[in-house]
């Protein structure tokens, strides 16, 4: 079996000819934003959209590149359609002005709009979606001023589920347990996804995207399934590689330890998505929100803020809020010379690399052109206080030297000349986030 390791080896990196290359240098790098559905689910309006276009210009996220701001589920008059265009109908109580109204706001702000459909015939809270109804919802979109597309799984009718039921496998070639519903019908050996109705359903989508006189970022949000990573920068600028992320920390381990082995299929006009962040929400402690943000950024993940960000009951923090700004992640994450994320060169806690819910991969490097230097994560997916250690000898971009400066990339403090290997005592679920940079 090939193990991660290997695998790195062996799977080509996807070259910028065979992805999705849209003008503008739209979908080259991670998308940037905000989402309502992790703070609000479908209690969204007008109103809180525009708020949160506001606050990320207050709060100087528009300023480190956050640029989306993205109504997702639940915005469109519900079990109907416009009877003499076919239209999608937005709800007037809630967005009294029309989507349109809400673009027009959020581009005033300098900022992007972006909106929700599924790839079925209703979405996951059962308002009207888009199979069948591509092109003129495309042509709504762009009527509108719509810059982004999230479109889910949902309302799939029975004659357009897939033939075979695809499961992803580990580093090693084994079935990670809890991650597939089925595997009763796997496909047989060589099977072709992009034969699968779901990359029909999904790239009828992109064509359709592609023929309206405005450039939509197409995000697909279908959970990982029909071997999406094989197809996926074909079709659209990122795509989802599991179901759906809670704030929770076990949920947070899981995502994390499936997207460590897609690695190989990141990199400019292509980005694995393990969903918007959770920073900010429920009863994840700070060192928890930490190790998220710090794991998705190196990753080079979209990095879509899923929490309530205007200065109100309920809303961010200053402890969340620096860590969405942390312009050491943000910089890696941005990157517009090297479009390759870091890879964990040591496994840590699990040393067999294979999949592992609770356990991810905790040793990551990676290099960066902004910051001119290598970044350096090391997690503690421990229940308890436990000490990590980067070794310069076993991280590939500075095994060729035995002693370097570093910056702890939290407190931006500069740690010196720092020999050989650096030792960090971490709480539980905590990560240490390191810039090596300049011999000494």
């Amino acid at each position: 079996m090939l193990g991660p390791l290997t695998l790195t080896l062996a799977l080509p990196f996807l070259p910028a000819a065979n992805a999705l290359v849209r003008k503008n240098d739209i979908g080259r790098l991670p998308a940037l934003g905000w989402n309502s559905w992790n703070a609000f689910g479908c209690d969204i309006n007008s109103t809180k959209v525009v708020t949160a276009a506001n606050e990320a210009v207050n709060l100087g996220l528009k300023d480190l590149g956050y640029e989306y701001i993205n109504i997702d589920d639940c915005w469109s008059i519900k079990n109907t359609r416009d009877k003499s265009t076919n239209r999608m109908i937005p709800d007037p109580s809630r967005f009294p002005d029309g989507i349109s109204g809400v673009a027009k706001k959020v581009h005033d702000l300098g900022l992007k709009f972006g909106i929700y459909s599924s790839a079925g015939e209703v979405t996951c809270a059962g308002y009207p979606a888009s199979l069948g109804y591509e092109t003129v919802d495309a042509q709504s979109f762009a009527e509108w001023g719509v810059d982004y597309l999230k479109y889910d799984n949902c309302g799939v009718p029975s004659n357009w589920t897939d033939t075979y039921t695809y499961c992803v496998p580990d580093g090693n070639g084994n079935y990670p347990n809890g991650t597939c519903p089925d595997i009763t019908n796997p496909a047989p050996e060589g099977y072709d996804w992009k034969t699968s109705n779901t990359h029909k359903r999904y790239t009828t989508m992109r064509d359709a995207l592609l023929n309206v006189d405005r450039t939509i970022f197409y995000s697909l949000c279908g959970w990982g399934q029909a071997d999406v990573n094989t197809w996926g920068n074909g079709t659209g600028n990122s795509w989802r590689i599991s179901g759906d992320i809670t704030a929770e920390w076990a949920r947070i381990m899981q995502i994390a330890n499936e997207n460590s082995f897609l690695m190989n299929y990141v990199n400019f006009w292509g980005h694995p998505d393990p969903d918007m962040l959770e920073v900010g929400n429920g009863d994840l402690t700070i060192e928890e929100n930490r190790a998220h943000f710090a794991l998705w950024a190196v990753m080079k993940s979209p990095l879509i803020i899923g929490t309530a960000v205007y200065l109100t009951l309920d809303s961010i923090n200053d402890d969340h809020l620096a860590i969405l700004k942390n312009k050491y992640l943000l910089e890696f994450n941005q990157d517009p010379v090297i479009g390759s994320p870091a890879h964990p060169y040591k496994w840590g806690y699990n040393s067999d690399w294979t999949f592992d819910p609770v356990h991810p991969a905790e040793y990551w490097s990676g290099a960066s052109s902004t910051l001119e230097g290598t970044l350096v994560l090391m997690l503690n997916s421990e229940d308890t206080t436990s000490t990590r250690t980067a070794r310069w000898s076993e991280i590939p971009e500075l095994k060729g030297h035995h002693a370097y400066r570093v910056i702890d990339a939290w407190t931006g403090k500069d740690l010196g000349c720092v020999k050989t290997k650096y030792n960090a005592s971490l709480k539980s679920h905590d990560a240490a986030v390191l810039l090596v940079k300049g011999k000494c």
